[in-house]
């Protein structure tokens, strides 16, 4: 995936409208702002490398299984393990589910007309069950749980489709930042 306006939104399956995924799309880039390193040099760290592999290829907002009142956003990526996405220990980053977890949350603000927004993180629980490999292609599958006044919460499973296996499950819990306090003037 590439959060460029030239991806063709009819391609990426599921129910929600073209404006939803394009919204989204774009939206990727700002929601991974990474730190300036100097005035005319940005810092390209694993989120940003590791979006610009990632392909969307489902977003959907369906009726919950549990609790058909309440509404899941469900966000499917897949993405072919490359060497800079590697360990030490040889195999892929967990950072993914950091990311790919956020957008489901975002998805279902978007689509509820409720705020659209990434939060910021409180907890992230991830277990480990297999690693990916190099060239390992993977299906990172992400939904909400919740979406409350300020808690967020999402999971995310990351299917090993070369080996058949689950490399990684997790819990995500974010807040929206509260605004920042002024500061006192000594």
């Amino acid at each position: 995936m590439s959060p460029k306006r030239g991806v063709d939104v009819s391609q990426i399956e599921g129910n929600t409208s073209p404006e939803i995924k394009q919204t989204l799309l774009n939206s990727i880039p700002r929601m991974l702002r990474t730190p300036k390193v100097s005035r005319s040099e940005i810092f390209r760290g694993f989120e940003s490398e590791l979006v610009s592999r990632l392909r969307l290829t489902e977003v959907s907002v369906s009726p919950k299984a549990e609790e058909p009142d309440k509404l899941e956003g469900r966000v499917v990526f897949e993405v072919i393990v490359d060497e800079e996405m590697l360990n030490s220990n040889g195999s892929i980053h967990g950072g993914i589910t950091a990311i790919c977890s956020t957008m489901p949350i975002y998805v279902l603000g978007l689509a509820t007309g409720g705020r659209a927004t990434g939060g910021v993180s409180h907890s992230l629980n991830v277990v480990y069950h297999s690693p990916a490999l190099l060239d390992d292609k993977l299906r990172v599958v992400s939904t909400t749980l919740a979406l409350g006044n300020r808690a967020l919460s999402s999971r995310c499973e990351i299917w090993n489709v070369t080996r058949h296996r689950l490399v990684a499950s997790a819990v995500h819990l974010k807040m929206d930042p509260s605004e920042p306090k002024p500061s006192a003037k000594l």
